[in-house]
């Protein structure tokens, strides 16, 4: 079975019906951000379809969560958006988002981080952690209170030190291969980058 190496317990399992559900585990020959391959593929963007899986699956991030008081929800676009916007909503906090400018992200449209923000940072998946990084260095220019960072899922094959305290509300990993290194039966699937 393709999920045996997650603990089933009913969270994950909720998790992951969403996710089949809606068509967002995608199977086949995929190009990850970070030009990694992957036989498997969360395309998050499914599943923001659907507001009440969406609300769903922010519900049972936050009870994942230690942290319940926050001001400000910060996400990198394009992924983390509506998701990161749910979380603010069911918060009750303030939601901005980063944005790509010459392919790294960038605060812009005059959004602010004020000195007295307890700040989240929300994003749907992390693989490797590469945006997620990004958007600490932004938030950390900014004198706050960053309380860490959650993400729907991490696929993440190797421990993530992204230097902060960090939450996922699954955990998947799924293999990635160099595009030289590919095993036998990718080789003959055309590659795909679906996006997030």
């Amino acid at each position: 079975m393709l999920f045996l190496r997650i603990f089933m317990d009913e969270t994950n399992q909720e998790v992951i019906n969403i996710f089949q559900e809606t068509q967002a585990l995608l199977k086949g020959h995929f190009i990850l951000r970070s030009g990694m391959r992957s036989e498997y593929f969360f395309q998050c963007a499914q599943v923001c379809q659907y507001l009440s899986k969406v609300t769903r699956l922010a519900e049972l991030l936050i009870e994942k969560m230690d942290c319940k008081q926050v001001d400000l929800i910060v996400a990198p676009a394009m992924g983390g958006l509506v998701i990161g916007q749910e979380v603010a909503r069911q918060l009750n906090a303030r939601f901005i988002f980063l944005e790509k400018v010459n392919d790294r992200l960038a605060l812009r449209r005059n959004f602010l981080i004020q000195p007295t923000d307890k700040v989240l940072l929300v994003e749907d998946v992390v693989t490797r952690g590469g945006r997620v990084l990004e958007a600490i260095e932004i938030i950390g220019q900014h004198p706050c209170e960053f309380l860490g960072a959650v993400s729907l899922v991490d696929r993440s094959t190797q421990d993530l030190n992204l230097g902060i305290p960090f939450t996922s509300l699954l955990k998947m990993n799924f293999p990635t291969y160099e595009p030289e290194k590919l095993p036998l039966h990718l080789q003959k699937i055309a590659a795909t980058k679906p996006g997030s």
